[in-house]
């Protein structure tokens, strides 16, 4: 029979109070939306089970659980599991805690007298208590892997037989398995592990601001998310050490310097991890830490552990420095881990590196992993080798995965004479160099290549795409089509890689040509054309091209929808700094500022100007530098915009970008513009034509169509920055002219917008042609349109919006609105009286939120909640949000249950 310490005066062992008692929550934590008890994922079950490592914020999370629970008045008890929680002790905690939570003192008094507290029917008898409590209650088992193997026998008998007013929250390490599979099956469980637990980039963001403010901009957190993988512990460290800092400028210094904080965090790592290990697993870590990827029998094989299997689940359970990669068996290490391990695996024998590394490159070889086999062949001093894997593996790794670091790292390493020697090799550089500020490189390469006896139709196809690639890049559309010409009909390529390059090069040409629907239909085509496996990647080029098209006509709703999946799936695939990423990101970014939403804008564009600058198509780095600078004038910012105008003036000048050049001077003007400085404006439009004279600018028609359309409208800005209105209303509608030959429809809509408000200043008749401008600016999505052109547009368009509610409410219904609907009637559709995006804010007006809640639940700007809110107090007639949505229930427009 269990013994038990001394009752207190309820009854319950007063070793137990401690268990029962929850831990402090951290000062700054952060509610995350999709981790909320509420959420869509997580409300409708009966048992929550969070199951990591340590270091994953486990116990934290059940913290912010109960306080929510707290919040709507719901008891939450408490239990911290330990290893001697026998079934009799677990059942006397969870009665003690409730007791506690419920305040109770009479609740579960039998099992504390109880003979036998660790038989089922203790349990079942806790059981009927809380029945006949009558109460909704919570209850958190943090630590449940510590429970000996009868007790958690008992937990899962509670968890199953629980009754419906109780819900169950456990946190345990990955292997403390509860055996409740079925309840996993059957939707009453759900499981949260490592990967969900993890921050993403937004809540890293919205973690360093509640704990920094201003001090830390939003660059500097994404390169936190991006040193620690969103790795919770690793966040915990890195804002701690941040922390110390004496001021704000200390502060600051110690995350700028990422250097320094990595290597802080790292410290801290080992002093908190890797110090309790037993010696024999630091020694096997640092022998295996020479691997990239980690599979149990590539780490037999390096290491000379024959438990290497289980020593490696054993330590992915006990240590948070694992992660899952590439599904099945493999693992990856924490990259703070890893680089600590690496300084260790460099003090070991030299011979002893060597001979890891070599049989590395064996078992990688073997299982064809040539990629990573000739990265260790080579540091085994293997080097011919490692240059024949290399020949093997590089090409299809860059144009299956886009692995153009690699190859850039292989040339810096491979002598020049095994490059000629090597043609696949000579083609995979060429290809890297092609799209990347060294461009001009790439000609050179394609030159060595046409050396060579023997070149095909199609090889000479091949180079003339990398060629075209190189004169995207090089912002030269002109050479483009120049190189595409002869391989537009007659195309001789059989492989499934290159044949989706080509389409997306066809594809691009027809947007190049003003022609974005056949952009796209050119892509649909080759997609029906082309099916094949390993094409993933090229692939992907063309939804940035589809992307483009559809910005380039303005459609940013439609964008947007495709932008979106595209970006998360390169994110995860290839990593959120990777080149393609970012070009991505950056045209998401533009397309989420037209949407007005700002903070999404932000947040893409975090710590990815770098990346854009060296290897950014034009186009991308063009729209992610005029977004950050629209973001910061936005924000009060002027100098900031100013600043980052500046910065793509010179980023055109590094790369030999004219269009840049004198997209930042036309966008500048604009920017004035709007506050009427008209002597900047002129200065600034003289710096434009001086540009466009020099000789040696390209001349080709479709170069000079876009920089002359960026022209125009600067000079149409300027005329409107002196008040001249009759000369802004000729440069507007030349301008208007060149977008709608272009199908530049967002821009039409701008200057029909801007033309609108010139001629209202000649006072002609005006408002016919805004109106529709705002037609099509709803249509499309353009919700920034207006306000960015100018302000005094964006303050008219704002008036005659507001007309156009008024109006609604003089036509619609208004006899209903003196006695409430019948019980039994149906509630009246709201689209008679509301818009649907005012109907949705009313719901989430009925459910308490605040404007910046509704902002973040509807994806939509503050500025634009409030306009609706707004609109809601004049058709209700409503003096407070409360009546509102009174008025609105009276009106049978919000069900009952809202």
């Amino acid at each position: 029979m269990a013994t038990f310490p001394p009752p207190d005066a309820s009854g319950a062992p007063r070793d137990l109070l401690l268990k029962v008692t929850p831990p402090r929550v951290p000062r700054h934590l952060v509610s995350r939306a999709r981790l909320l008890s509420s959420a869509d994922a997580l409300r409708d079950h009966a048992v929550c089970v969070v199951q990591a490592p340590s270091g994953f914020g486990k116990t934290s999370l059940l913290a912010q659980w109960r306080l929510e629970y707290l919040g709507l008045g719901v008891p939450v008890g408490w239990v911290s599991a330990q290893s001697q929680d026998d079934p009799g002790r677990l059942v006397q905690s969870l009665a003690l805690a409730l007791r506690v939570a419920m305040g109770r003192p009479a609740f579960g008094r039998s099992l504390f007298q109880d003979d036998r507290p660790g038989t089922l029917g203790s349990v079942t008898a806790l059981l009927a208590e809380l029945a006949q409590a009558a109460l909704n209650v919570v209850l958190v088992i943090d630590e449940a892997d510590r429970l000996p193997p009868a007790s958690r026998e008992a937990l899962a008998y509670l968890l199953r037989n629980a009754p419906p007013n109780v819900r169950t929250l456990i946190a345990t390490r990955p292997d403390g398995r509860l055996d409740i599979e079925d309840l996993v099956a059957y939707g009453q469980c759900v499981e949260i592990g490592p990967a969900l637990l993890k921050f993403s980039l937004d809540e890293t963001l919205q973690l360093v601001q509640a704990r920094f403010g201003a001090r830390v901009d939003r660059n500097t957190a994404a390169r936190l998310h991006e040193l620690t993988e969103g790795w919770p512990l690793g966040l915990q460290l890195a804002t701690t050490i941040i922390a110390r800092g004496a001021d704000a400028h200390a502060a600051h210094t110690v995350l700028g310097d990422m250097t320094a904080a990595a290597g802080e965090l790292q410290g801290e790592l080992v002093r908190l991890l890797l110090v309790n290990l037993d010696p024999d697993d630091r020694d096997f870590l640092a022998r295996i830490v020479v691997l990239d990827l980690l599979h149990p029998e590539l780490c037999r094989a390096v290491s000379g552990v024959d438990d290497a299997a289980a020593r490696l689940a054993r330590l992915s359970n006990d240590t948070p420095v694992f992660a899952a990669a590439e599904g099945g068996e493999w693992l990856r290490m924490h990259a703070l881990a890893r680089d600590v391990l690496r300084q260790r695996f460099a003090a070991l024998d030299a011979a002893e590196q060597v001979a890891a590394h070599a049989r590395a490159a064996q078992w990688l070889a073997a299982h064809e992993l040539l990629d990573e086999a000739a990265h260790h062949a080579l540091s085994a001093g293997q080097h011919q080798t490692a240059y024949e894997l290399a020949e093997r593996s590089l090409y299809e790794s860059l144009m299956r995965r886009g692995r153009q670091a690699t190859v850039l790292e292989w040339m810096a390493q491979m002598p020049a004479d095994e490059l000629d020697r090597r043609p696949r090799l000579l083609l995979a550089a060429a290809w890297t160099l092609a799209s990347s500020e060294r461009h001009e490189e790439a000609g050179r390469f394609v030159a060595r290549i046409l050396a060579q006896p023997g070149v095909s139709d199609a090889l000479r196809c091949e180079c003339a795409l990398i060629l075209g690639g190189a004169a995207v890049f090089a912002d030269d559309p002109d050479r483009f089509v120049e190189l595409h010409a002869p391989w537009t009909e007659a195309v001789p390529l059989t492989d499934p890689l290159l044949l989706q390059s080509h389409a997306n090069r066809m594809a691009y040409r027809a947007l190049l040509e003003g022609e974005p629907a056949l952009a796209r239909l050119r892509q649909q085509q080759a997609l029906r054309g082309h099916p094949g496996h390993g094409v993933d990647y090229i692939r992907r080029w063309s939804e940035l091209v589809i992307g483009l098209s559809y910005a380039w006509e303005g459609q940013v709703l439609l964008a947007e929808q495709l932008l979106r999946p595209a970006v998360a799936g390169a994110e995860a695939e290839m990593g959120r700094r990777h080149r393609f990423s970012c070009n991505l990101a950056a045209l998401l970014a533009s397309v989420a500022w037209e949407r007005d939403l700002p903070g999404d804008a932000a947040t893409l564009l975090a710590d990815r100007l770098d990346v854009l600058e060296h290897s950014g198509l034009p186009e991308s780095l063009l729209q992610a530098y005029r977004t950050a600078a629209r973001i910061a004038a936005a924000e009060g910012a002027e100098h900031r915009a100013l600043e980052l105008l500046d910065a793509l003036d010179a980023a055109g000048a590094a790369r030999r970008l004219p269009r840049l050049r004198i997209a930042s001077l036309a966008e500048q003007v604009r920017l004035h513009a709007q506050r009427h400085r008209a002597q900047t404006c002129r200065e600034l439009c003289e710096r434009i034509d001086a540009q466009l004279a020099d000789p040696t600018l390209p001349q080709g028609p479709l170069w000079r169509r876009s920089v002359e359309a960026l022209r125009d409208v600067a000079r149409a800005h300027a005329a409107i920055a002196a008040r001249d209105w009759p000369d802004a209303l000729a440069k507007l509608a030349r301008a208007d002219e060149q977008a709608r030959q272009r199908k530049q429809g967002g821009l039409h809509i701008e200057l029909l917008g801007l033309r609108a408000l010139a001629l209202e200043r000649c006072g002609q008749p005006a408002q016919a042609l805004l109106r529709e401008a705002m037609d099509l600016a709803r249509a499309y999505g353009l919700q920034r349109v207006f306000s960015d052109a100018h302000p005094e547009l964006g303050a008219w368009v704002g008036t005659l919006a507001a007309e156009g509610a008024q109006a609604e409410i003089a036509v619609a219904p208004l006899a209903p609105a003196v006695l409430p609907a019948p019980a039994s009637a149906t509630p009246a559709s709201p689209g008679a009286v509301l818009t649907p995006k005012e109907g949705e804010v009313l719901v989430l007006l009925a459910r308490n939120l605040s404007n910046k809640e509704i902002g973040r639940a509807m994806q939509v700007g503050e500025t634009t909640v409030k306009w609706h809110v707004k609109n809601l107090f004049a058709k209700l007639d409503a003096g407070t949000r409360t009546q509102v949505v009174q008025r609105a229930r009276i009106l049978g427009l919000l069900a009952a249950g809202h």
